[in-house]
């Protein structure tokens, strides 16, 4: 079992309390939006399953929410598109693993049509291959 990196855990927790309390204050800030949801990513990987799953869901609505109100905000699109590659990684059937795969693939694409040569954009649309393909194959 993987020790636990109790300082990066609580950083991410505190990092997820500002950005509430933020949002409270201006709910159309994006780039706090933006900060909340990448917390909240990155706080999933220290759940079970169903937290994980549900910390995610939560993160995708607060970067959707940014990119209402800033759509060419990429790091919030970038973001988007790992969300919904995590939930593809841990859904339970195909039609659910393809929904998420055809919606993250679309946020690298568009980032992709703006900055053609962004390496962590190609290697997320990479990364997302293999898994579309391990998952139809597997």
């Amino acid at each position: 079992m993987e020790a636990i990196d109790w300082r990066s855990f609580f950083l991410l927790e505190d990092t997820c309390n500002i950005a509430e309390a933020n949002y409270l204050k201006n709910p159309s800030d994006a780039d706090n939006l933006t900060i909340w949801g990448s917390a909240l990513l990155q706080l999933s990987s220290f759940q079970n399953d169903q937290e994980s799953k549900k910390m995610i869901k939560d993160a995708i609505s607060k970067l959707e929410e940014a990119l209402v109100i800033n759509s060419i905000k990429h790091d919030a699109l970038w973001l988007l598109g790992n969300g919904f590659t995590n939930l593809a990684l841990m859904a339970p059937d195909s039609n659910e693993i393809k929904g998420y795969i055809d919606k993250a693939s679309e946020c690298y694409q568009k980032l992709l049509q703006v900055d053609p040569g962004n390496k962590s954009y190609i290697r997320s649309l990479e990364r997302l291959k293999k898994v579309h393909w391990s998952v139809h194959w597997s």
